[in-house]
């Protein structure tokens, strides 16, 4: 299946070489390309492409913005964000708003492939890098939060079981392997703990899971 990518960034020069990058990658139709974040929303209503590849700063509507309400008026588009800044300032906002990928612009033209195909499959499209500043912003030497008595939002037993899973990683298949059960039922599971919680994909799930102790992450340390 072909990606049909809108590309947003200010800098003509940089977006006009985002776009020639991914027209030399296999599975990638660029549709179009935009020069600001308001820009951006328009072709998203006007193109339905499957991917938006969002520059963060940006004139007249930023990517955060952009981000939220292309998220919101067509969530058939899923938006990677595409950036100089990996810091805490830019990242969780733009996961807060509805990015499913985050990389910066260090990311060869593999890394951008996989984090596009990554977003459509339903995973989460994030570099190497961003994974290892969101575990480090949970994993600071800081006491580990008590699990509470009871989950959080009414989520069950079993969904904060599946939960801690979707946290370490696991993908659906997995999940139901390790819990012996159905693709099916997982799905279903997943769908219920994101509508009790509020949330919009597994990177927000992960989030989520180590704010309310329900997952700690890898090599965090306990005091």
């Amino acid at each position: 299946m072909t990606a049909r990518v809108v590309v947003a960034d200010d800098q003509t020069v940089v977006r006009e070489g985002i776009v020639m990058l991914l027209g030399l990658l296999p599975g990638i139709e660029v549709v179009g390309s935009a020069g600001d974040g308001e820009e951006a929303v328009r072709l998203a209503a006007e193109l339905a492409p499957d991917v938006v590849l969002m520059d963060l700063r940006m004139p007249r509507c930023d990517g955060v913005e952009a981000t939220r309400r292309i998220r919101a008026e067509h969530p058939g588009t899923e938006v990677v964000v595409l950036t100089t800044y990996a810091d805490d300032d830019h990242l969780f906002p733009a996961l807060e708003a509805g990015a499913r990928g985050y990389l910066t612009k260090d990311a060869d033209g593999d890394e951008i492939v996989r984090a596009i195909e990554d977003v459509l499959s339903g995973q989460a499209g994030l570099s190497p890098k961003v994974q290892r500043r969101l575990l480090e912003r949970f994993a600071e030497p800081v006491r580990k939060p008590a699990a509470p008595a009871q989950p959080p939002d009414g989520l069950t037993a079993r969904e904060v079981e599946v939960l801690r899973l979707v946290a370490e990683g696991l993908s659906n298949p997995e999940i139901a392997r390790s819990l012996h059960v159905s693709n099916a039922t997982v799905k279903t599971h997943i769908n219920n703990l994101f509508a009790k919680a509020g949330l919009r994909d597994r990177a927000q799930a992960i989030h989520y899971a180590y704010r309310h102790g329900l997952a700690q992450p890898p090599g965090a340390s306990i005091t």
